[in-house]
């Protein structure tokens, strides 16, 4: 399956899963959008960020969302190895392979390799 496919079939199971659990969908939301509207740092920079937990933590769904938002944020396949590089020095082998992941993500979201 390819990662925009991957990414829009959980979109649609999250859509489900915030009918029922509403409150708690809108509470990770105003989580989320406040997140993101950091004072300091730009969002290409906050979702590195993101993306660099999702390898640690082993979340292929959140590293499918993270790049994909990464991409729109201007980040480049360059700056994304960096982060890559720097995520396996941290976790070791199990992010290899989650990094490896996020790497194909960037190829299939937005064409290269």
């Amino acid at each position: 399956m390819d990662w925009k496919t991957k990414n829009a079939d959980m979109r649609d199971k999250l859509r489900v899963m915030n009918r029922t659990i509403p409150e708690i969908a809108k509470g990770f939301g105003v989580l989320s959008k406040a997140a993101k509207e950091a004072q300091v740092l730009d969002i290409k920079t906050l979702e590195f960020v993101a993306l660099g937990i999702a390898i640690a933590d082993r979340c292929e769904a959140c590293i499918g969302f993270h790049v994909e938002a990464l991409g729109k944020a201007g980040g480049t396949r360059e700056e994304l190895g960096d982060v890559l590089g720097m995520a396996v020095q941290m976790g070791g082998g199990p992010s290899l392979m989650y990094a490896a992941k996020a790497l194909a993500a960037w190829d299939d979201l937005f064409g290269e390799s």
